[in-house]
């Protein structure tokens, strides 16, 4: 592997990638390849998850190519250096903020929406004038031979790559010097991912994941809440970074918003061909582990699970603070629901945990969607509704703490990628001898006045 990792640092040395036609023309390349493979994505997907077509298109083709013509439409404008102001000691001068690539960035991503997830970050890394080396996971293997295919008809090796095989491989590439690491995956790994960079002092980007609570108040629209949070909660069974982990209910509404909840959730899974619009769970160890949890846990609604077919219906649980599931992310279609006496409580609680990946707010209140904000730290946040704040190329995307670091989609991939360089332009017309030796009081007053003014 290391012969890749050499041959695109001296494809990046040759400077190509800093144009700007090369990158257009390489994101244009993804993007027809991604149409062309548009029904293999939708039947690898469903062979790794049981993932319907319709989720396949919203969460990851979809998102993609509307990520490629974004950056395509703006790309122009950004790469161009940025002129600041310049300070009165530097004058006469100009000053730029330049955005010049890392080099060769490494982009290991996972297996829940694995194209939406390798795609994203290489188009930035793509857009910001890099080289790139893709490790998609293993656990999808229908979805990794496909996106090293992709790739390999898409872009030259000494461009962007696919590396793929067990998880050795990645243990592999993270002893090599890599000039940027974008790691998408669990808190553990990223930890290892994080330490092993430090060896080199390579940047990082984690997207990692948490426990996303869902904080209902008395005054939210109930049911509206219930059939949003079964939605994102649910949508690819749940294994959703971002995916309501647990939901927060204040006593006063808490009977009602149970039985619009069980309701919304009876209704959801009573539909006709019910498993052809609902994942699987992606392999047995981690349905084991779902099965578990849900033995351990008071449940209300659902409990369903078939070893055959890797399903495990939506699951209600009704949890207390010190249950079992409540102490790591679920990744998972079981939705525990907590009861407190007000939303002191709630923040107490929530902000006890790691900070989230996401935050859902539910109230009508201006007064309390800020309090919240103010109050509660977390990744990204939707007000009234699920997920959607994931879906804008004209936001940022990423976690706080424990959650992650760094965020990305759109201009801020484009940023994640680059690194901010400091230019000025200093004019050779004069030469104001007030900053030579020999200094004396007279200089040195002088010099005070202008930093001081």
């Amino acid at each position: 592997m290391r012969w890749i990792i050499e041959k695109q640092r001296d494809f990046f040395n040759t400077t190509k990638t800093y144009d700007l036609n090369t990158r257009l023309s390489c994101l244009k390349k993804l993007k027809r390849c991604i149409k062309k493979y548009e029904k293999d994505i939708y039947d690898a997907l469903y062979n790794d998850l049981r993932k319907p077509r319709f989720e396949a298109y919203v969460g990851e083709v979809g998102f993609i190519i509307r990520e490629i013509d974004f950056v395509l439409k703006h790309l122009k404008d950004w790469v161009k250096p940025q002129k600041v102001k310049t300070e009165l000691v530097n004058i006469p001068a100009e000053s730029f903020i330049y955005r010049q690539p890392y080099g060769v960035c490494l982009i290991l991503s996972p297996w829940n929406y694995p194209f939406h997830l390798t795609f994203l970050p290489l188009i930035g890394a793509i857009a910001a004038g890099n080289t790139a080396v893709v490790k998609p996971s293993e656990i999808a293997p229908n979805s990794e031979s496909l996106i090293k295919e992709i790739i390999d008809n898409c872009c030259p090796s000494e461009y962007v790559s696919a590396v793929v095989g067990p998880k050795e491989i990645a243990e592999s590439l993270l002893n090599e010097k890599f000039d940027k690491i974008f790691f998408t995956g669990n808190t553990a790994v990223g930890k290892i991912v994080m330490k092993k960079a430090s060896e080199h002092l390579t940047p990082v980007t984690l997207e990692l994941g948490g426990k996303s609570p869902a904080i209902i108040l008395n005054d939210a629209k109930l049911k509206t809440a219930t059939k949003r949070i079964v939605w994102g909660k649910f949508f690819n069974a749940g294994q959703t970074c971002v995916a309501v982990d647990y939901v927060c209910v204040e006593k006063k509404i808490y009977k009602k918003f149970m039985k619009l909840l069980i309701e919304e959730t009876k209704r959801y899974t009573s539909m006709k061909n019910f498993t052809k619009n609902y994942s699987k769970i992606i392999n047995f160890r981690h349905f084991k582990r779902l099965t578990q949890l849900i033995n351990e846990s008071n449940v209300i609604f659902g409990g369903r699970t078939d070893t055959e077919t890797l399903t495990i219906y939506p699951t209600i649980v009704e949890a207390q603070k010190e249950d079992k599931i409540m102490e790591d992310e679920i990744f998972g279609p079981i939705l525990p629901v907590l009861k407190f006496d007000s939303y002191e409580e709630i923040k107490d609680f929530v902000k006890a945990k790691p900070k989230p990946l996401a935050m859902y707010i539910f109230t009508e209140k201006a007064s309390m969607k800020e309090k919240i904000l103010r109050e509660i730290q977390s990744g990204g946040v939707t007000i009234n509704d699920t997920l959607i704040h994931l879906s804008s190329s004209l936001l940022p995307f990423g976690g706080i703490g424990s959650s992650g670091m760094g965020s990305y989609h759109g201009w801020f991939s484009f940023e994640e990628f680059s690194q901010k360089r400091a230019v000025v332009d200093r004019s050779t017309a004069i030469d104001i001898p007030l900053r030579y030796p020999p200094y004396g009081s007279v200089k040195f007053y002088s010099v005070k006045k202008i930093f001081y003014k």
